[in-house]
């Protein structure tokens, strides 16, 4: 078995540690969500944990460590009478991100099933993580199907695996704990929810702290075994605070004025539902236990707040998770220590209570960072922090990318300019049946969905079809000599069931950012069209990437990622002026589509190009309206399903865009059109003019 890392051997990194650890007495807060740039330990810390958490007491022999004190009845190797059973250490237990859905929750072989009536149950990982860990590296690119079961497991705290009647549950209560890149896209709503804290992670910026990081890891690289040796003392001094610190947690008492405070900080903040108000309990609760004290102050009311609410307040899908410190410093202040009557005075100054504690209570609580202070607990000299490290740097917000700079842009180039307010637009789909990534835009066949036929199965049956199952097996049943109420089926009557549903696209912005798209007002308005459209394929689980054209050439502003609010920044920052390239930026666009296909063949495009159809310039001699004509037949060649964004205003227009949009072989929608309480039946007329380029490639 490998060395891990020891976790008192990461330096910095007080907060990822201090809600590692208040998991880790109290695994009720619900999990850590870690987010951070790459490169920053965030994997090291998490798998560190592990090795300090108390054995398990589980039933012999039982697949799914079901604990000897209260055996699960319903739990599939049971019954299990209670007794005293046997210790293995804690797990941890890595979803990779490419598992399948069997790999997850499990395996049930459907052909015992209805031809021996046996429940022949093969347990996955969620079984394998109970009353353990559940560490997911890059979270974020999890497949939606997967992050459904998460969902239920964590909600309901068993999983359920059930196909055509034939069912099996077991419990499934484990830490979750996800690491993600922001970069690389955003959690779903749902997801962020499920996490019960959240931490944001930087490299820090100290030359001393860099110098420490690197020499404790090239140590280690180098004789992982005596490295690990070194910090026996600290660690065993830590998993013996654990196991006080969980001992001391049943007589922490949680006030009504302490209440009060965290029922007011969520409502100050907005955030949905009363999720977020339990876990803060907890957190502080478990914050209290850890400092050795038996009475949560307003500053673990604080602690908490600073790790339970980022990621659960109100906001956009652009806006960076964080929380206005001095809001929640007014909020905690204004109800410190306040009697929760029915119409309480907010300015009343409030004598603390003998519930409510506050920062003057003794012992003190964490500061924002790194291990708490105690009370009445363990010496703080305990506590395996190393003294030579100083403590981090608040986690500086990641700066947005600078304007690109192009050539030739000529000295005509204008400022970027702040986009409009963003609209619901209308769903632009890619027409025809993909196979891609699930996602929410187009159709698609995929594992889950509307059944629509059946198929044999190519390798393990996952979705049993079960009318063409039978219908297949019923004519060889004399055959087969069948004489009870039975049906006899053999393995070459399985029918696995054709399903329909929806798949994430990659949408490709080409954005005019030319003189002749300059003006203020104008340029706000199609800022704000292409930001409406990014919060569209945010939604539809989409790739997104963005070529901009302007002066002589065009350049990928922003690669396929699946991060869109990367796209955001990378759009509120472009600048206009200079010719109109059109050309280059269909051509910029093609070589892109081009790449991106050998990448990742089975998820289809969807070009949008952003203009009001000039053509004036560019690199290549020639007629530029002729050289962009080309460049879009380029596309239709290839059928790459494309809208053109028509952004030409005023009284007079040439219908330019239109025409780009028949050489695409797509459609040309106006700004206005866009939106999605305007004209009805934008779909049909994208599908319609891909049906009409099929016909002309047909003749």
């Amino acid at each position: 078995m490998s060395t891990r890392y020891p976790f008192t051997a990461v330096v910095g990194m007080d907060d990822l540690r201090l809600a590692l650890l208040l998991n880790a007495v109290s695994p009720a807060v619900g999990g850590v969500l870690v987010r951070g740039e790459k490169g920053t330990a965030k994997s090291t810390a998490v798998r560190a944990l592990a090795e300090l958490l108390p054995a398990v007491p589980v039933v012999a022999g039982c697949r799914f460590s079901c604990d000897p004190a209260a055996p699960d009845p319903g739990c599939p190797d049971g019954p299990h009478e209670a007794g005293p059973g046997a210790e293995r250490p804690a797990r941890m237990v890595e979803l990779p991100v490419g598992a399948s859905e069997d790999r997850l929750v499990g395996s049930l072989d459907i052909e015992k099933a209805l031809a021996e009536g046996v429940k022949a149950f093969e347990p996955g990982l969620l079984a394998d993580a109970h009353r353990g860990i559940l560490y997911v590296d890059e979270v974020n690119l999890l497949s939606d199907h997967l992050i459904d079961h998460l969902l239920d497991a964590a909600a309901m705290g068993s999983s359920y695996v059930e196909r055509e009647g034939v069912s099996v549950r077991h419990a499934a209560r484990f830490l979750l704990v996800g690491t993600m890149n922001p970069e690389e896209g955003e959690l779903r709503p749902q997801l962020l929810d499920r996490f019960g804290l959240t931490v944001e992670v930087a490299a820090s910026r100290e030359p001393e702290q860099r110098v420490e990081v690197v020499r404790r890891r090239l140590a280690f690289e180098d004789d992982p075994a005596a490295f690990a040796a070194r910090w026996t003392g600290e660690e065993s001094a830590l998993r013996e605070r654990i196991v006080a610190a969980r001992a001391l947690l049943p007589q922490v008492v949680l006030g009504d004025a302490v209440l009060l405070q965290i029922a007011a900080t969520c409502a100050a903040f907005e955030v949905d539902g009363m999720r977020a108000d339990i876990v803060m309990a907890r957190t502080a609760t478990a914050l209290a236990a850890w400092a050795g004290r038996t009475e949560v102050t307003s500053e673990d009311v604080r602690q908490a707040a600073l790790l339970a609410l980022p990621h659960r307040r109100r906001r956009s899908p652009f806006d960076a998770p964080g929380l206005d410190e001095d809001k929640l410093d007014e909020t905690l202040e204004r109800f410190k220590g306040e009697d929760p009557d029915p119409d309480p005075e907010p300015d009343g100054p409030g004598d603390g209570g003998p519930d409510g504690g506050g920062p003057g209570d003794g012992g003190g609580g964490p500061d924002g960072g790194g291990v708490p202070p105690q009370g009445d607990g363990p010496a703080p000299e305990d506590v395996p922090v190393p003294e030579d490290v100083p403590a981090p740097e608040e986690a500086p917000v990641r700066e947005r990318a600078p304007a690109p700079q192009q050539a030739g842009s000529g000295s005509g180039e204008r400022a970027a300019v702040k986009a409009a307010e963003p609209f619901r637009t209308r769903v632009l789909s890619v027409p025809g049946l993909g196979e891609g990534a699930a996602g929410r835009r187009s159709r698609a066949r995929t594992e889950h969905g509307r059944t629509t036929g059946s198929t044999r199965p190519r390798g393990a049956l996952t979705k049993l079809h079960l009318a063409a199952t039978v219908q297949a097996a019923a004519p060889h049943q004399k055959a087969r000599g069948r004489t009870g109420p039975g049906l006899v089926v053999r393995r070459d009557d399985l029918r696995q069931a054709t399903r329909e549903g929806r798949e994430g696209n990659l949408v490709l912005f080409a954005v005019d950012a030319s003189g002749s798209m300059a003006a203020r007002q104008r340029m706000s308005a199609v800022k704000g069209a292409v930001l409406s459209l990014l919060l569209d394929a945010y939604q539809r689980r989409d790739k997104v990437g963005l070529v901009t054209f302007r002066g002589r050439d065009a350049e990928v502003a922003l690669p396929p990622t699946s991060s869109v609010d990367a796209a955001a920044a990378r759009l509120e920052q472009l600048p206009t002026g200079g010719r109109t390239p059109l050309s280059a930026g269909l051509l910029k666009a093609h070589d892109v589509l081009r790449v991106e296909r050998l990448r990742d063949p089975s998820r289809r495009p969807l070009l949008v190009v952003v203009t009001d159809g000039r053509a004036t310039g560019g690199r290549a001699a020639g007629d530029p309206v002729a050289l962009a004509a080309r460049a879009a037949r380029l596309h239709a060649a290839e059928g790459t399903a494309s809208v053109v964004v028509d952004c030409e205003t005023g009284p007079v227009r040439l219908g330019l865009a239109g025409q780009l949009a028949r050489e695409l072989g797509g459609t040309a929608v106006t700004l206005d059109e866009l939106r999605a309480d305007s004209i009805a039946g934008l779909v049909r007329d994208v599908q319609a003019g891909h049906a009409a380029q099929a016909s002309r490639r047909a003749a």
